[in-house]
């Protein structure tokens, strides 16, 4: 089973090099420029706090900044080549990064799954459950990077309460009991909190279904500030990252299909509880 933004045997590159590397060549090139960082900031439409913290490798800069900071700094390229070269952190795999930078300025983000529960409504008991299991086998420092790079992306639900996020989980996956009743209980009571957030929609798919959109497999959507859409499917070894708006399209039908097939949110809500009162 695919393990949603899991590294494979080998870890990660560390991650302070290669952002701090990138925040030096920004720097370099504002101060050719001869300009301030708030002046700077300003041209890219992002605070000077953000542009320090880019520039002090302390931040992962998003697909927006590099594009702006290109624009301003010349268009020589060296910001987009770079970019696609930085690690946010260990426990992120290299296909999931890009996808992981955009998932946190988006603002609106759709989450089909029919494997497993979406990392960003996973307990840290189900997670760890996860990692443990995976084959080949991670060691220990492997398994607590992974949880601490998914804990990080989980803070998005409660830290952007202007974006929209949208979840249609098949029953099965919360019948399936992962590491066990306690676990599964836990697993049940988060999801109930979570979908308490005004801008957390939680669907789930019935068991049985006699029509269903989604049956090539798991994906997201997602929504840019700049209103551009992007996609990305996963599978057992790697993940696909979606720009061509054709194909977005499609995974658009087919999840607007899926949200009619599933369950109401206050259906959903009901039958989550009547689970949780059955373990």
């Amino acid at each position: 089973m695919a393990v949603e933004g899991a590294v494979g045997t080998g870890g990660e590159p560390d991650s302070s090099d290669s952002l701090r590397t990138f925040g030096a060549v920004v720097q370099a090139l504002r101060e050719h420029a001869g300009l301030s960082r708030e002046e700077f900031g300003e041209r890219v439409r992002f605070s000077r706090h953000t542009v320090a913290s880019v520039e002090l490798g302390r931040r992962m800069p998003d697909p927006t900044f590099v594009e702006r900071a290109e624009e301003v700094l010349g268009n020589t390229g060296a910001l987009r080549k770079a970019a696609g070269h930085l690690a946010r952190q260990p426990g992120l795999a290299a296909w999931f990064r890009q996808w992981a930078r955009l998932e946190a300025t988006a603002i609106t983000l759709y989450t089909y799954e029919c494997r497993l529960i979406p990392g960003l409504l996973q307990t840290e008991a189900y997670a760890r459950t996860l990692f443990t299991n995976q084959l080949p086998p991670l060691d220990d420092a492997q398994i607590e990077a992974q949880w601490v790079a998914r804990a990080e992306r989980q803070r998005l639900l409660r830290a952007r309460p202007n974006t929209a996020f949208g979840f249609i989980l098949e029953e099965g996956v919360l019948l399936r009991r992962t590491g066990g009743v306690e676990v599964a209980r836990g697993l049940i009571d988060h999801v109930l909190e979570i979908a308490g957030l005004r801008n957390v929609e939680i669907q789930v798919m019935p068991q049985v279904r006699e029509t269903h959109a989604g049956l090539d497999g798991p994906m997201q959507l997602l929504e840019t500030p700049e209103n551009t859409w992007f996609a990305y499917c996963e599978g057992q070894r790697g993940g696909l990252l979606i720009p061509d708006l054709r194909e977005i399209s499609v995974l658009q039908r087919r999840y607007a299909r899926m949200r009619s097939q599933a369950l109401t949110i206050t259906d959903s809500l009901s039958l989550l509880e009547r689970m949780r009162g059955e373990l």
